[in-house]
């Protein structure tokens, strides 16, 4: 019976995914042609530096269990309230802040720093998946269209997850935006597949830096997997470190705690605003998903004692863990206070400037 019910759902997941190979991405001997020679790569695969391994497959159909026969508080109460943001509609560079955020939902950030603009992980689909029928569907709408972003000086990619890594958001950009991508080792044989020019495209390992004007962005390690659909582990995963001649800011992406954090601040840190995912925490998955008490401590191995602005991600827009909707929040509000550390909590498409960063209300009490 349990073979019968395994084929029947591979027959399901092979029906929605036809018509869409080109999310998938690259193909494997692409990929690899950038990861060999990687010293984080080893028998065909990337590995951490510390062992971190995603959950088997029995602990994934115990968590789909709990998605079915979860509590009614694993969604959102009401509709998630939404703000316009108001965006500058130019080129002009002294119109950016000198370090501002914009929380776009999940992982996707418009970041403001020394007057650069950076947009970290960008998802506006739907789903986060290669089907456009079945996977994670969005708890809320982008607070604001693609077409209406500014002019970008730096797109900035994670790993390839489907949660991170959007075929449709990556094409949309390369039409509208003249700015590079800057993505981990294997990454950018995914983003050629969909067309992006290479001359676009900056591929880094970790520790490998590259510049846009007087802006570092430092691929730096991340606790985590990759792997879309089928394949796993054969592009690098990453955090990275925004570094302008005035300001530092740390895009976590997705990670699970990691003795690298000390590391990565002592290396560029001490960092001013810090990009840190709190939500999708599961028991079966500790090692590659931090949960808000450990953002907390990231925060505090890369910051100076704890001083600049923490600003939560990857929670409140796709539901990938069935904890309570709000529960990473009310958790890391508690942790921070705890340890005095900052934190704002921005309504999606709410700017945050850590200079006159006040108390925000709790919109997510719904």
């Amino acid at each position: 019976m349990r073979g019968a019910s395994q084929r029947a759902a591979s027959g399901l997941v092979l029906r929605a995914l036809r018509g869409a190979p080109a999310a998938l991405g690259a193909d494997a001997a692409a990929i690899q042609a950038a990861a060999v020679g990687s010293p984080n790569y080893s028998d065909g695969a990337f590995v951490n530096l510390e062992p971190g391994s995603a959950a088997s497959g029995g602990e994934m159909l115990v968590i789909a269990r709990e998605f079915v026969d979860g509590r009614r508080d694993s969604r959102p109460a009401a509709p998630i309230p939404l703000v316009s943001p108001e965006i500058y509609q130019g080129s002009d560079q002294a119109a950016a802040s000198a370090l501002a955020v914009i929380w776009l939902g999940h992982s996707t950030v418009l970041a403001e720093i020394d007057g650069y603009r950076v947009l970290t992980d960008p998802v506006w689909s739907d789903r986060c998946s290669p089907s456009g029928i079945v996977g994670p569907h969005r708890l809320h709408p982008p607070p604001v269209e693609l077409e209406r972003l500014p002019a970008l000086d730096a797109v900035v990619i994670s790993h390839d997850h489907y949660d991170h890594l959007d075929t449709d958001t990556i094409m949309a950009l390369a039409r509208t935006q003249r700015a590079p991508f800057f993505v981990p080792l294997g990454v950018g044989a995914h983003l050629r597949s969909w067309g992006v020019p290479e001359q676009r495209i900056v591929e880094l390992d970790w520790n490998q830096s590259s510049k846009v004007g007087e802006l570092t962005v430092i691929c730096l390690p991340a606790r985590h997997f990759s792997g879309r659909l089928f394949n796993r582990n054969n592009t690098l995963w990453a955090s990275w470190g925004l570094i302008g001649p005035s300001h530092r800011a740390y895009f976590g992406g997705d990670t699970g705690y990691t003795k690298s954090f000390a590391q990565i601040g002592a290396d560029h840190g001490p960092f001013d605003l810090t990009l840190l995912p709190i939500g999708a925490y599961n028991a079966a998955f500790t090692d590659v998903h931090m949960n808000p008490e450990e953002a907390v401590q990231a925060h505090l191995d890369v910051t100076d004692l704890g001083s600049g602005l923490l600003v939560p991600i990857h929670w409140g827009t796709f539901r990938l863990a069935p904890h309570p909707w709000a529960e990473p929040v009310e958790r890391l509000l508690a942790a921070a206070d705890a340890e005095h550390v900052q934190v704002a909590v921005p309504t999606p498409g709410q700017r945050v400037d850590p200079a006159a960063a006040g108390r925000f209300n709790s919109w997510w009490r719904l």
